[in-house]
Protein backbone atom coordinates (compact mmCIF):
# COMPACT_ATOMS: atom_id res chain seq x y z
CA UNK A 1 0.00 0.00 0.00
CA UNK A 2 1.25 3.29 -1.10
CA UNK A 3 2.05 5.37 2.04
CA UNK A 4 3.46 9.61 2.38
CA UNK A 5 5.60 10.17 6.00
CA UNK A 6 6.00 13.87 5.01
CA UNK A 7 3.82 16.10 7.71
CA UNK A 8 -0.04 17.36 7.27
CA UNK A 9 0.54 21.25 7.02
CA UNK A 10 -2.46 24.11 8.38
CA UNK A 11 -2.54 27.15 9.10
CA UNK A 12 -4.99 30.35 10.45
CA UNK A 13 -4.30 34.00 11.36
CA UNK A 14 -4.26 32.54 15.01
CA UNK A 15 -5.46 29.99 17.34
CA UNK A 16 -8.67 29.13 15.11
CA UNK A 17 -7.18 26.27 13.05
CA UNK A 18 -6.32 24.57 16.19
CA UNK A 19 -9.95 23.16 15.96
CA UNK A 20 -9.13 21.59 12.50
CA UNK A 21 -5.82 20.18 14.16
CA UNK A 22 -7.98 18.43 17.41
CA UNK A 23 -9.85 16.79 14.89
CA UNK A 24 -6.88 15.49 12.89
CA UNK A 25 -5.51 14.18 16.26
CA UNK A 26 -9.11 12.12 16.45
CA UNK A 27 -9.11 10.42 13.59
CA UNK A 28 -5.38 10.51 12.35
CA UNK A 29 -3.63 10.02 15.58
CA UNK A 30 -0.64 8.32 13.26
CA UNK A 31 -0.03 11.83 11.25
CA UNK A 32 2.53 14.37 11.89
CA UNK A 33 1.42 17.90 11.78
CA UNK A 34 2.72 21.51 11.50
CA UNK A 35 0.40 24.27 12.25
CA UNK A 36 1.46 27.99 11.52
CA UNK A 37 -0.82 30.68 13.49
CA UNK A 38 -0.30 34.00 12.28
CA UNK A 39 -0.47 35.63 16.10
CA UNK A 40 1.39 38.93 14.72
CA UNK A 41 -0.98 40.02 11.90
CA UNK A 42 -4.69 37.83 13.33
CA UNK A 43 -7.47 38.63 12.43
CA UNK A 44 -7.52 39.12 8.73
CA UNK A 45 -11.13 39.52 8.73
CA UNK A 46 -10.44 43.27 8.98
CA UNK A 47 -7.93 43.79 6.38
CA UNK A 48 -8.80 44.39 2.63
CA UNK A 49 -8.90 41.24 -0.36
CA UNK A 50 -5.38 41.92 -1.39
CA UNK A 51 -3.75 42.08 1.82
CA UNK A 52 -5.57 38.98 3.05
CA UNK A 53 -4.11 36.99 -0.35
CA UNK A 54 -1.05 38.47 0.34
CA UNK A 55 -0.79 37.00 3.89
CA UNK A 56 -2.26 33.41 2.63
CA UNK A 57 0.43 33.35 0.37
CA UNK A 58 3.08 33.74 2.59
CA UNK A 59 1.43 31.10 4.74
CA UNK A 60 1.15 28.87 2.14
CA UNK A 61 4.90 29.18 1.26
CA UNK A 62 6.13 28.86 4.79
CA UNK A 63 4.50 25.50 5.05
CA UNK A 64 5.59 24.33 1.65
CA UNK A 65 9.07 25.04 2.83
CA UNK A 66 8.52 22.93 5.89
CA UNK A 67 8.18 19.84 3.30
CA UNK A 68 4.17 18.99 3.89
CA UNK A 69 2.71 16.96 1.86
CA UNK A 70 -0.81 18.63 2.12
CA UNK A 71 -2.37 22.15 3.62
CA UNK A 72 -5.18 22.88 5.13
CA UNK A 73 -6.48 26.51 5.27
CA UNK A 74 -8.09 26.55 8.86
CA UNK A 75 -8.96 29.64 7.83
CA UNK A 76 -12.52 31.41 6.86
CA UNK A 77 -10.76 34.71 5.58
CA UNK A 78 -8.15 33.22 3.84
CA UNK A 79 -10.17 30.52 2.38
CA UNK A 80 -12.34 32.88 1.25
CA UNK A 81 -10.14 34.91 -1.36
CA UNK A 82 -8.16 31.43 -2.51
CA UNK A 83 -11.06 30.27 -4.06
CA UNK A 84 -10.11 29.94 -7.61
CA UNK A 85 -6.51 31.32 -7.31
CA UNK A 86 -3.59 29.60 -9.26
CA UNK A 87 -1.20 29.53 -6.56
CA UNK A 88 -3.56 27.12 -4.31
CA UNK A 89 -3.64 23.97 -6.32
CA UNK A 90 -6.41 21.81 -5.29
CA UNK A 91 -4.06 18.72 -5.56
CA UNK A 92 -1.65 20.53 -2.95
CA UNK A 93 -4.61 22.35 -0.49
CA UNK A 94 -8.15 22.72 0.68
CA UNK A 95 -9.89 25.55 2.46
CA UNK A 96 -12.44 25.13 5.54
CA UNK A 97 -15.86 26.39 3.36
CA UNK A 98 -16.30 23.61 0.74
CA UNK A 99 -16.47 21.18 3.14
CA UNK A 100 -18.21 22.88 5.99
CA UNK A 101 -21.42 23.70 3.17
CA UNK A 102 -21.37 19.84 2.13
CA UNK A 103 -22.02 18.96 6.12
CA UNK A 104 -24.70 21.66 6.12
CA UNK A 105 -26.56 21.12 3.17
CA UNK A 106 -26.51 17.03 4.66
CA UNK A 107 -27.90 18.37 7.94
CA UNK A 108 -30.20 20.99 6.83
CA UNK A 109 -33.96 19.61 7.07
CA UNK A 110 -35.93 23.11 6.48
CA UNK A 111 -33.63 24.11 4.10
CA UNK A 112 -32.50 27.88 6.25
CA UNK A 113 -29.21 27.87 6.59
CA UNK A 114 -27.14 30.45 8.55
CA UNK A 115 -23.31 31.50 8.48
CA UNK A 116 -21.53 33.04 10.63
CA UNK A 117 -17.69 34.49 9.87
CA UNK A 118 -15.59 37.44 9.77
CA UNK A 119 -16.52 40.49 7.89
CA UNK A 120 -14.12 39.87 4.98
CA UNK A 121 -15.63 35.97 4.77
CA UNK A 122 -19.35 37.14 4.53
CA UNK A 123 -18.39 40.04 2.17
CA UNK A 124 -16.83 37.87 -0.42
CA UNK A 125 -19.88 36.03 -0.65
CA UNK A 126 -17.97 32.41 -1.02
CA UNK A 127 -20.69 30.48 1.71
CA UNK A 128 -23.70 31.43 -0.38
CA UNK A 129 -21.71 30.59 -3.74
CA UNK A 130 -21.56 27.32 -2.61
CA UNK A 131 -24.71 26.25 -1.39
CA UNK A 132 -26.08 27.65 -4.14
CA UNK A 133 -24.13 25.60 -6.61
CA UNK A 134 -25.15 22.34 -4.05
CA UNK A 135 -28.85 23.56 -3.14
CA UNK A 136 -30.14 26.21 -4.95
CA UNK A 137 -33.65 26.06 -3.07
CA UNK A 138 -31.64 27.05 0.43
CA UNK A 139 -32.28 29.84 2.22
CA UNK A 140 -28.60 31.32 3.47
CA UNK A 141 -28.79 33.98 6.47
CA UNK A 142 -25.06 35.45 6.91
CA UNK A 143 -23.58 37.60 9.76
CA UNK A 144 -20.63 38.75 10.43
CA UNK A 145 -18.87 38.20 14.15
CA UNK A 146 -15.74 40.74 14.12
CA UNK A 147 -16.14 40.28 17.72
CA UNK A 148 -16.05 36.56 18.05
CA UNK A 149 -11.98 35.97 17.06
CA UNK A 150 -10.31 38.56 20.10
CA UNK A 151 -13.21 37.30 22.18
CA UNK A 152 -11.61 33.96 21.39
CA UNK A 153 -8.32 35.00 21.22
CA UNK A 154 -8.04 36.58 24.85
CA UNK A 155 -10.57 33.75 26.33
CA UNK A 156 -13.55 35.04 26.99
CA UNK A 157 -15.73 32.11 25.72
CA UNK A 158 -17.37 30.48 28.71
CA UNK A 159 -20.94 30.25 28.78
CA UNK A 160 -21.00 32.88 31.83
CA UNK A 161 -19.01 35.12 30.50
CA UNK A 162 -21.76 37.93 30.20
CA UNK A 163 -19.94 40.12 27.72
CA UNK A 164 -19.22 37.70 25.10
CA UNK A 165 -23.31 36.20 25.69
CA UNK A 166 -24.33 39.80 25.13
CA UNK A 167 -22.47 40.01 21.92
CA UNK A 168 -23.45 36.61 20.64
CA UNK A 169 -27.35 37.50 21.72
CA UNK A 170 -26.63 40.48 19.02
CA UNK A 171 -25.43 38.38 16.29
CA UNK A 172 -27.34 35.17 16.70
CA UNK A 173 -30.75 36.34 17.51
CA UNK A 174 -31.87 37.50 14.22
CA UNK A 175 -30.79 34.28 12.79
CA UNK A 176 -32.64 32.69 15.25
CA UNK A 177 -35.22 34.38 14.45
CA UNK A 178 -35.57 33.25 11.24
CA UNK A 179 -36.01 29.54 11.66
CA UNK A 180 -32.27 28.41 10.52
CA UNK A 181 -32.00 24.50 11.88
CA UNK A 182 -28.46 24.91 10.87
CA UNK A 183 -25.68 27.05 11.47
CA UNK A 184 -22.16 26.96 9.98
CA UNK A 185 -19.36 28.61 12.13
CA UNK A 186 -17.31 29.67 9.13
CA UNK A 187 -14.31 30.73 11.39
CA UNK A 188 -12.06 28.14 13.10
CA UNK A 189 -12.54 30.04 16.61
CA UNK A 190 -15.84 29.97 16.78
CA UNK A 191 -16.26 26.66 17.71
CA UNK A 192 -14.51 27.89 21.70
CA UNK A 193 -17.95 29.27 21.58
CA UNK A 194 -20.71 26.82 20.53
CA UNK A 195 -21.98 26.83 24.19
CA UNK A 196 -22.68 30.33 24.55
CA UNK A 197 -24.17 29.64 20.66
CA UNK A 198 -25.74 26.52 21.33
CA UNK A 199 -27.41 28.14 24.16
CA UNK A 200 -29.06 31.01 21.95
CA UNK A 201 -30.11 29.01 19.58
CA UNK A 202 -31.12 25.91 21.13
CA UNK A 203 -30.68 22.62 20.55
CA UNK A 204 -32.95 22.57 17.59
CA UNK A 205 -30.08 24.12 15.84
CA UNK A 206 -27.10 21.72 14.20
CA UNK A 207 -23.85 23.53 14.66
CA UNK A 208 -21.09 23.02 11.74
CA UNK A 209 -17.41 23.52 12.88
CA UNK A 210 -15.84 24.34 9.90
CA UNK A 211 -12.57 23.40 10.87
CA UNK A 212 -13.60 19.78 11.97
CA UNK A 213 -15.11 19.53 8.79
CA UNK A 214 -11.87 20.60 6.76
CA UNK A 215 -9.91 17.68 8.54
CA UNK A 216 -12.51 14.94 7.99
CA UNK A 217 -12.46 16.13 4.10
CA UNK A 218 -8.32 16.25 4.56
CA UNK A 219 -8.61 12.37 5.51
CA UNK A 220 -10.91 11.36 2.89
CA UNK A 221 -8.78 13.21 -0.19
CA UNK A 222 -5.34 11.73 1.20
CA UNK A 223 -6.60 8.48 1.96
CA UNK A 224 -8.02 8.44 -1.49
CA UNK A 225 -4.47 9.78 -3.11
CA UNK A 226 -2.79 7.16 -0.98
CA UNK A 227 -0.87 9.76 1.41
CA UNK A 228 -1.23 8.99 4.55
CA UNK A 229 1.73 7.71 6.27
CA UNK A 230 -0.24 4.67 7.74
CA UNK A 231 0.41 4.54 11.43
CA UNK A 232 -2.19 4.47 13.72
CA UNK A 233 -0.83 6.04 16.26
CA UNK A 234 2.60 8.14 17.67
CA UNK A 235 1.95 11.56 15.27
CA UNK A 236 3.82 14.83 16.82
CA UNK A 237 2.62 17.94 16.54
CA UNK A 238 5.01 21.32 15.48
CA UNK A 239 3.50 24.98 16.06
CA UNK A 240 5.24 28.09 14.81
CA UNK A 241 3.44 31.60 15.35
CA UNK A 242 4.42 34.92 14.70
CA UNK A 243 4.51 36.72 17.71
CA UNK A 244 4.48 35.48 21.72
CA UNK A 245 5.00 31.81 21.73
CA UNK A 246 4.45 31.68 25.16
CA UNK A 247 1.28 33.35 25.00
CA UNK A 248 0.22 31.17 22.11
CA UNK A 249 0.83 27.97 23.70
CA UNK A 250 -0.76 29.30 26.98
CA UNK A 251 -3.99 29.66 24.16
CA UNK A 252 -3.48 26.43 22.44
CA UNK A 253 -4.08 24.06 25.73
CA UNK A 254 -7.53 25.57 25.60
CA UNK A 255 -8.22 24.13 21.54
CA UNK A 256 -6.61 20.96 21.46
CA UNK A 257 -6.42 20.18 25.48
CA UNK A 258 -2.99 18.98 25.67
CA UNK A 259 -0.46 19.92 28.43
CA UNK A 260 2.98 20.58 27.56
CA UNK A 261 2.72 22.83 24.27
CA UNK A 262 5.68 24.14 22.84
CA UNK A 263 5.59 26.62 20.00
CA UNK A 264 8.89 28.20 17.98
CA UNK A 265 8.28 31.78 16.85
CA UNK A 266 8.64 32.27 13.25
CA UNK A 267 8.54 35.53 10.29
CA UNK A 268 6.69 35.30 7.12
CA UNK A 269 8.60 38.09 5.62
Amino acid sequence: MKTDSRPIGVFDSGMGGLTAVKELINILPGEDIIYLGDTARVPYGTRSRETILRYAVQDFEFLKRKGVKFIIAACGTASSVMIGEEMFPKEECTGVILPAVEAACKATKNKKIGVIATGASIRSGSYERCISGIMPEAEVYSKACPMFVPLVENGYCGRDCEPAVAIAKEYLEPLRDEGIDTLILGCTHYPLLSGIIGDILGSGVKLISSGAEAGKFAKKLLAEKGLLNGRQSGGSIRLYCTDSPELFCENAERFIELDGILAEKCSLD
